[in-house]
Order: structure tokens, then sequence, then C-alpha cells
């Protein structure tokens, strides 16, 4: 379900730019699943900095559905600006839970 949603954000996100009419459409529900698998996959861990990025990533999925609703209620691209924090903050997560895992597993 989250490749499906991950799928849906980026041709979401590309179909915008073109301002087809249901692009903001496929890009918030895309949004919305990946964001749902994220936060359902939890952390029952004690490790803080993993716990700490997990609520980075939540932020991150969070803003990913907001700049969807971003689409929706404004005329130009401020989207863009929110797509871009969640695109790093996501980016950083994926990176550094895997490594902090590994660092845990030792």
């Amino acid at each position: 379900m989250q490749m499906v949603g991950a799928v849906l954000l980026l041709i979401g996100a590309m179909l915008q730019i073109t301002r087809w009419e249901f692009a903001p459409y496929l890009y918030t529900l895309g949004a919305i699943l990946f964001a749902y698998v994220q936060v359902m996959d939890g952390y029952d861990g004690k490790n803080l900095i993993i716990r700490r990025l997990r609520r980075q990533q939540i932020l991150g999925a969070v803003l990913l559905v907001f700049a969807g609703v971003l689409m929706f209620v404004t005329r130009h691209n401020e989207w863009i600006l929110c797509l871009t924090v969640a695109a790093v903050l996501e980016l950083y997560t994926a990176f550094r839970i895997p490594s902090e895992l590994e660092k845990e597993k030792k």
C-alpha cells in the first residue's frame, strides 16, 4: 500500500504542474495512503534517536498530506514549498532510521 501511495504521489505531483484538474485528487489520495502506512508502522523500542526520527518521519507524512490540501485551496504553487520540506524530512529519515537500527542491533 505504501508503494501505491508513493506512485500516486509522484504522478499527482507531476500532473499538478500541468494543471490537470484531477491531479490534486491523485496526489492527496497517494499522500493519505503513504502517510497512513508510516503512521501505523510503529516503533516500540527505547532508543531516543529512533523515536525522534520517527516523529520527524510522521511530520513529513503530515506535510505531504497538507501539500495536497494546499493544491486545492491555493491558486499558485505554495504547495511546492510544503512538498519540498516533507521530501527532505522523508529522505533524511529514510536513511537515518535503518542506520540507527543497525547500530541498535550491535
